[in-house]
């Protein structure tokens, strides 16, 4: 049995398409049906439902409120959730598939892409905590995938794309940073790719997978609204001061993912497939 946790949030949507599409069978749960949070309700679900393979979607991602406000939910879910759920696949023989990010890393690498072998150095609540997480999996599950990811977007939920269709609609003018660099990441791209190496049964650890080519915000931005009447202007991050500190570059290595023999499209390609 499949299980999906976080099954309603962005990446959680587009798996599920893609199973459904395929005729693959799964549970989906999201914070009704299943508390991550609540270790004796995780050990029971996986007690009754008994999944052989899990997709840990769920996350808490307010990466700002993570600094404040959101900071007690962050470590709840990112930390205390991820290690229930490593614990109760690791009981049941589960292989576990687990969803990090590129904040894990500080953003001042200098030589080249960041390899799953660089150490993490993360700067802000949310890339810690996630980071946490990799260690919990690291620490409680034996057969498990970590697969970091970058900059996400998708046709289901909130991310960059539409907040940028939305802003062009009632301003003729935008400035977007230039000064921040990484890869965007199709959900969709990213949910073939976990199949891919649950199914190929690659061997475990930690991979790195987004689009490949690696942009800034401006110029995915300027992507984004290329057939829209509006002016996009680069300005650097100073003038968007926020309370999560962003890393500057954060590119990732992505060879281990191609010597899978996985075709990583470009963000280019993988926008232009998303918007189709």
């Amino acid at each position: 049995m499949i299980l999906i946790t976080g099954a309603s949030g962005q990446l959680g949507t587009e798996l599920r398409h893609l199973l459904d599409e395929k005729g693959i069978r799964y549970n989906a749960t999201d914070t009704n049906e299943l508390d991550i949070t609540n270790e004796e309700k995780v050990t029971q679900y996986f007690q009754e439902n008994k999944p052989t393979l899990v997709f840990h979607c769920a996350a808490y991602t307010a990466v700002d409120k993570a600094e404040d406000e959101g900071k007690e939910l962050n470590q709840l879910v990112n930390v205390e959730g991820t290690k229930n759920i490593a614990k109760a696949s690791e009981k049941s023989g589960a292989t576990l598939v687990y969803i990090s990010t590129d904040y894990v890393f500080d953003g001042t690498k200098k030589d080249g892409e960041y390899t799953t072998e660089d150490v993490a150095n993360p700067q802000n609540e949310y890339g810690r905590a996630k980071f946490e997480g990799e260690e919990a999996v690291r620490n409680f599950a034996s057969n498990y995938y970590i697969i970091r990811t970058s900059w996400v977007f998708g046709q289901y939920g909130h991310n960059f794309v539409f907040t940028m269709q939305k802003l062009a609609e009632t301003h003729p003018k935008l400035t977007v940073v230039d000064d921040q660099f990484g890869r965007p990441t199709w959900t969709r791209n990213l949910a073939e790719f976990m199949l891919f190496v649950t199914d190929k049964k690659a061997e475990y650890g930690t991979y790195h997978f987004s689009n490949d080519e690696s942009c800034t915000w401006y110029d995915f931005a300027t992507e984004i609204l290329k057939d829209v009447d509006v002016e996009v202007t680069p300005v650097d991050s100073s003038k968007f001061p926020q309370k999560a500190k962003r890393p500057q570059y954060s590119v990732l290595d992505l060879s281990k993912a191609k010597a899978l023999g996985f075709t990583i499209p470009t963000w280019k390609e993988a926008l232009a497939g998303m918007l189709e």
